[in-house]
């Protein structure tokens, strides 16, 4: 993953499942290091299963979308037009 300075985050067995069922998995690879990682705590953190799942699910959304990180536009850095 990088070189991430805050704790790598595993990837549970659900949303491995989850992104392997939808075909995400290359998506979600291509993210940056720090946006899995992110994602991967965010749904962690959930205390109730309900919320593990709606996070997930909106993860999963926004690898289809593509340009959505987190509920922000986002687009990857080769595709970013240089500043200037």
């Amino acid at each position: 993953m990088g070189n991430l300075k805050r704790a790598i985050q595993p990837m549970p067995a659900f949303v491995k499942r989850a992104l392997d069922e939808r075909g995400l998995m290359p998506a979600y690879r291509a993210r940056p290091a720090f946006q899995q990682n992110d994602y991967l705590g965010w749904i962690a953190r959930a205390k109730r299963d309900e919320t593990k799942q709606k996070r997930l699910t909106q993860m999963l959304d926004e690898l289809d979308a593509g340009d959505v990180y987190m509920n922000m536009k986002w687009r990857p850095l080769k595709t970013r037009l240089p500043k200037g």
